[in-house]
This record gives C-alpha cells, structure tokens and sequence, in this order.
C-alpha cells in the first residue's frame, strides 16, 4: 500500500477546496470508495491513478510520492538556480555537493521572503537568529576537528559555545512560533494577517518560482532521513 498516494489525493482536493462528494462524481466513482483512498485503506488501480493525476493536473509520479514536484520533475544541480553565485566549488566535486548546496540556499532564500512576506520584524529576526546560530555551531565543528586551529578565533570558549547555542536557537524557535502564531511577546510585535502564510503546492511555485523546486525537494529529503532514521532506532530497541 502507497501511503504517500492517500496524502497526497487528499491534499491535492483539499487545496483545491473541492469536496470529497464532487471529486468523487467528477472522477465517477463513490464518495466511499474515494473515501477509502485517500484513507489508505484500498489501493486504486492503474487506470485510475492516470485519471486522477490528470483530474488534479499532476504526475502519476507526484501522486505516488516518486518525486515531491507536482509537475513530475526531477531536479539536477543544473535545473536549479545558484542563489550563491559567488561560491564557486572545484568543477571536480560530486554533482550531490553542489545540488545539496544549491537546494539549501534557495529554501532559505525562499524562507526569508515568505517571512518578509508577513511583515513582521520579528519574525525575521528569529528566523535570522535560528540560522546563524545553526551555521556557527557546525562550523566550530570543523574547525575543532584540528587541535592545530587556534581557538582564539572565537571570543566564546569552546566548553559553554555550543550548549549556549543550543539554548538561543531554543528560544529563537520559540518566538518565531509565536510571532507566526499571532502572539506578540515582549513587546515585540507579530503576524497580523495570517494569509500571508496561506501556502499551497500551487502558491509556492507560482509565489516563489525560483525556489519552490528546492524547497519541495528539502521536504523531501528531509522526511526521508526522519523516516530512516526512526525505522533504525525502532529496530534497535527489539
């Protein structure tokens, strides 16, 4: 049983704000039935899998969870674009480097002007606090990797740099949970209209065109790795 094709039926009619009831008479079968894949408790046939994806204007791809882009793409280093232009990596680099790259610093750029986007002040601030700090750990990182890389680098001691961190990055997730949430804190102010936060697959690529793609596909790894990595932590615990 696909289990990324009963999310993503349903996401797709929900974002469409079409009924269970009207997509079932539209692609001619029971509201039941329908109601069962999108559930996951039956799996459709392949003759309904293509009328699907062309009654929601998809891949079957997409609709199977093969790829996170609506329209079937598969992306490449190339396909996207540079949104770091000036960090040139050696040509001999392996293609995920620059692909890595490029997906992590078009979902940031695409982070920051939909929290532009919203207007609030401190929305940005915390989502620019959250990721400096997460830069500026696994940089010291590296560089205490080599006792040789003086730490006078750093004015923060290495023994309290990373725990403190950890407890700004904490309290950064915080407010910026807040601020998005409508809770002014402190003074501070925060997301007044929160359609501006309204976000479907169709306004992330029609709002954010250069970066969706990214995006898309960080949600895509990034879920990936939390699934692994739970599936190992669950069978080492039998």
């Amino acid at each position: 049983m696909n289990s990324d094709f009963a999310r993503i039926i349903t996401l797709q009619r929900k974002e469409r704000n079409i009924s269970q009831k009207q997509a079932a008479a539209d692609l001619g079968i029971s509201q039941a039935l329908l109601s069962h894949y999108e559930k996951g408790i039956r799996e459709c046939g392949l003759n309904f899998l293509v009328k699907i994806a062309d009654y929601y204007n998809v891949s079957c791809d997409y609709l199977l969870g093969r790829t996170p882009e609506p329209e079937g793409k598969i992306i490449s280093a190339e396909s996207l674009p540079d949104d770091d232009g000036n960090n040139k990596l050696n040509t001999d680099s392996p293609e995920i480097v620059s692909l890595n790259r490029r997906i992590i610093n078009n979902s940031i750029s695409l982070l920051f002007s939909l929290a532009q986007k919203t207007g609030s002040i401190t929305l940005i601030k915390e989502v620019s606090s959250y990721l400096m700090l997460s830069v500026y750990k696994l940089f010291r990182i590296i560089y205490n990797a080599n006792p040789k890389n003086d730490q006078k680098l750093f004015r923060i001691p290495k023994v309290i740099a990373n725990d403190s961190a950890n407890a700004i990055i904490s309290m950064s997730e915080a407010d910026a949970k807040a601020a998005s949430c409508g809770i002014p804190l402190d003074g501070n102010d925060c997301v007044t209209n929160m359609d501006t936060l309204y976000i479907t697959t169709a306004t992330l690529s029609q709002d954010y065109a250069p970066y969706a793609s990214s995006m898309l596909n960080l949600i895509q790894q990034s879920e990936d790795s939390i699934e692994r990595t739970r599936k190992k932590f669950r069978s080492g615990r039998r």
